[in-house]
């Protein structure tokens, strides 16, 4: 057996054993990736060619998702230490499959089949045009999503929320940061609350998905806007929002705008604090619970995994 093709060989079985390692430390439901590299260096040590040319090729794959990462994170001054570190080492790794590749079909190996690894390239690759996963770090969305849930959101084509849609926006008073709220006003729709409950085009909502978890009431944020003091200082667009578009006690969603809240609407920093989303911040549709574990908004924020539990009743979950 040539060199180079124990060489790849070698480097595919440790290429999984590394994902098993990363996914069981970090998220389990990348596991079943790790069978990819896997069945490559199973396949390469049995001296199977398009075992070799098709990890490359699915290497190559990954290689194009990086600019998607980048453009949708918003980072226009080039791409993170991590993502340059990563496509370094893909572009590596080519070039070493394909020389083992070409090893084994010069000493005439068996040449297996292209077709799978051209599907599995495929459809680990295109569906990241579509969706984009995103984790829960609050609790503004109890009990429809938790702190820890793990979500895909469809991004294209990109939807045009609807009353009674979950949508991922870009935060208008920060957009490095993205929220997820329920719509609950689009243009032209007249929106109230009194005693906590929703009034919109004068008719109350029913809303089985919020929740209100403190006893005590607040003015503000339970008969809004017909109580303009929030006893806090509001954001500019809140304030711009109570001042040209309240009539008659109710906020009157303007062209383009979006009215959201948080479905645990005690306890959300939404419309009522920061004013209207517009059509252009919204991103994308959740649709998909794919993973869920127990952490803290800190752990989320920080990027660090501790003792995990997870949520198995949550793993794939329509939403």
């Amino acid at each position: 057996m040539p060199k180079s093709v124990r060489i790849a060989g070698v480097l595919a079985l440790a290429i999984a054993v590394l994902q098993l390692v990363t996914g069981y430390r970090e998220n389990l439901s990348l596991l079943p990736l790790a069978l990819i590299p896997l069945i490559a260096g199973i396949g390469i040590l049995r001296k199977r060619a398009w075992s070799a040319y098709g990890f490359a090729l699915f290497l190559f794959a990954q290689l194009l998702v990086i600019p998607i990462i980048t453009i949708r994170s918003g980072n226009s001054t080039g791409l993170s230490l991590d993502l340059i570190a990563g496509a370094a080492l893909i572009l590596v790794m080519i070039p070493v499959f394909l020389f083992a590749g070409k090893s084994l079909a010069s000493i005439n190996a068996d040449r297996g089949s292209p077709f799978p690894w051209i599907i599995v390239s495929i459809l680990l690759t295109a569906p990241l045009i579509f969706v984009q996963a995103f984790v829960i770090p609050t609790g503004a969305m109890e009990n429809t999503l938790i702190i820890g849930d793990h979500i895909l959101a469809q991004r294209f084509p990109r939807p045009v929320p609807a009353r009674g849609d979950m949508v991922v926006f870009l935060y208008p008073i920060d957009r490095r940061q993205t929220f997820i709220k329920r719509v609950i006003g689009i243009p032209g729709d007249r929106i109230r609350l009194a005693n906590k409950v929703v009034y919109r085009n004068s008719v109350a909502l029913v809303e089985p998905y919020a929740i209100h978890q403190t006893p005590f009431e607040d003015p503000y944020r339970d008969n809004f806007p017909s109580n303009p003091d929030p006893g806090m200082p509001l954001l500019p667009p809140a304030q711009e929002m109570l001042k040209n578009t309240v009539v008659n006690g109710e906020i009157v969603v303007p062209a383009g705008r979006y009215f959201v809240l948080g479905d645990n609407r005690d306890n959300s920093l939404d419309s009522r604090y920061w004013g209207f989303i517009s059509l252009s911040d919204c991103i994308g549709k959740p649709f998909l619970i794919y993973d869920s574990e127990e952490r803290s908004t800190e752990s989320i924020a920080s990027n660090q995994h501790g003792s995990r539990r997870m949520r198995w009743e949550r793993f794939f979950k329509i939403i």
